[in-house]
């Protein structure tokens, strides 16, 4: 599970995307996405700066930049390093 803000999580391999928010096509697949129910706010009021696009065609609006979810989305597909202990 990926951290989106405000103790709102997604799960990590159902993300095909993470966007900015400014361009007209992605403003446009919003109110699409938005007219048919498919559209995730989870911004608690705040300003937009982050579309995640799923699997399953919802969109979800995070209040985080889409750099702070790829590198949460990086550290997650990190394996622990196991210690030497670990290994005998």
């Amino acid at each position: 599970m990926i951290s989106i803000g405000y103790r709102n999580y997604i799960a990590k391999h159902r993300i095909i995307s993470v966007i900015s928010p400014v361009s007209r096509p992605t403003k446009n697949m919003i109110n699409g996405a938005r007219e048919a129910g498919r559209l995730v706010d989870a911004t608690m009021g705040k300003k937009t700066k982050c579309v995640i696009i799923t699997d399953s065609n919802h969109v979800i609006l995070s209040a985080n930049s889409p750099d702070t979810i790829v590198h949460r989305i990086q550290v997650a597909s990190k394996k622990p390093i196991q210690s030497e202990e670990e290994h005998l």
